[in-house]
């Protein structure tokens, strides 16, 4: 298996990874020459590699993926590179720690906050300047480049104005416009589309052993995006959820109707981020007790209780991301669903939402005018954008449901 193997729908993205990489390959192994007299510096000059990359896609286009598969890429060392080969088998020792997470030179930072800050991207700046420990390349890969706050940006870009010889920064975000353009015009820039549901549908039956029917409905109501099809393919409480969001527009007849849909969109989603809370926290807790030398059932040691502060108070700020995260998901489903009604009213049978909303997709269709589910639409799109400005939850979705009606 490739490492490119999991990007899906992505060939001309792959071509020019894999492009890269060779260069990459051939720039290293000129420089590590001893009768290369450091004249491989110029190697890169022209090539299809690069020293800073930005990924930008749809959500579920795969631009982690992407990252990560490249920085894979740039770490191979399979034999069969000498004989022609391209970098990336995804066997070797160097793909395989890479994509498992294990590679002493590939650093993978997301953010479960709602911001990277600055002191966390000084320390990423810092570790960047070193040579790689073992690997043929440093690769940072930045998962959330969009959340870097406009210090945090301003200390990434001198990093990357003035690179180490062997380091890669793989920056990814939703959008150029989500990234300083300081930033991103010193990268160069790689965009991903959306997969088509039938190659997410295919990935799902040959990698996750989900049955056809289920994968193809999955990747359908999910438009494409890789993430959220296998998880609701997988999880009973994510079909359920999604099941629920669907019939909010039936229920949205009266200003009552509209208040108790809300409060139960927000309480889901308030759910879910104490279900992921009981799940992280507590191992991070006790990890982080046994890291300050605190035995079980026994006090903190004399000055550790900063340390758990600033641990309690970052998951806070994680289950707050959780709850604004959820709560975009079941808008994104809820844009899908008028989406559908709109293409009822114009006469298209096209669907994404899913067979078990098709009834309430012809009633509402029939019920209301293309100009109403308009003016749905954008409650919809208003209420995401209301929460990106950290409008309180529950106020930005109970204005939605009163403009839904």
């Amino acid at each position: 298996m490739a490492v490119w193997d999991d990007l899906v729908g992505q060939e001309r993205v792959v071509a020019q990874l894999t492009a890269a990489a060779r260069d990459a390959d051939t720039f290293v192994t000129a420089a590590t020459r001893p009768e290369s007299g450091g004249s491989a510096a110029t190697a890169l000059s022209g090539s299809a590699m690069t020293h800073a990359w930005l990924f930008t896609g749809p959500p579920g286009s795969g631009r982690s993926t992407a990252a990560r598969a490249f920085a894979a890429a740039l770490q191979c060392v399979s034999p069969d590179r000498a004989l022609g080969g391209e970098p990336g088998c995804g066997f070797c020792d160097g793909c395989h720690t890479a994509l498992v997470g294990t590679h002493a030179d590939v650093e993978v930072v997301r953010t479960e906050l709602l911001t990277i800050g600055v002191k966390e991207t000084r320390e990423l700046v810092r570790g960047a300047q070193l040579s790689p420990a073992g690997g043929r390349w440093q690769a940072i890969v930045m998962e959330d480049a969009d959340r870097l706050t406009e210090g945090a940006g301003n200390v990434l870009l001198k990093a990357i104005e003035e690179p180490a010889p062997r380091t890669v920064w793989l920056l990814c975000a939703p959008s150029v416009e989500d990234v300083l353009p300081t930033i991103r015009s010193r990268c160069r820039h790689l965009t991903l589309r959306t997969p088509p549901v039938a190659a997410v549908a295919d990935v799902l039956m040959r990698r996750d052993g989900i049955e056809p029917e289920v994968a193809h409905a999955a990747a359908r109501a999910t438009q494409g995006h890789i993430g959220r099809a296998r998880r609701l393919a997988t999880d009973e409480r994510a079909r359920a959820r999604r099941a629920t969001v669907l019939r909010l527009p039936e229920r949205l007849g009266d200003i009552g109707g509209c208040l108790r849909a809300a409060q139960e969109l927000v309480d889901a989603a308030a759910e879910d981020a104490k279900q992921l809370a009981e799940e992280l926290d507590a191992k991070e807790t006790e990890e982080l007790r046994a890291a300050l030398g605190a035995a079980e059932g026994k006090r903190l040691p004399r000055g550790t209780a900063g340390a758990m502060r600033d641990l309690e108070d970052r998951q806070k700020r994680r289950a707050t991301r959780t709850q604004r995260d959820t709560l975009d998901l079941a808008l994104t489903d809820l844009t899908a669903f008028y989406r559908d009604v709109l293409a009822r009213q114009f006469g298209s049978g096209l669907a994404t939402s899913g067979g078990e909303s098709e009834a309430a997709v012809e009633r509402i269709a029939h019920s209301s005018r293309p100009e109403q589910t308009l003016r749905r639409i954008e409650a919809v799109l208003a209420c995401r954008q209301a929460l990106d400005r950290n409008v309180a939850p529950l106020l930005a979705v109970e204005a939605m449901t009163m403009a839904l009606r």
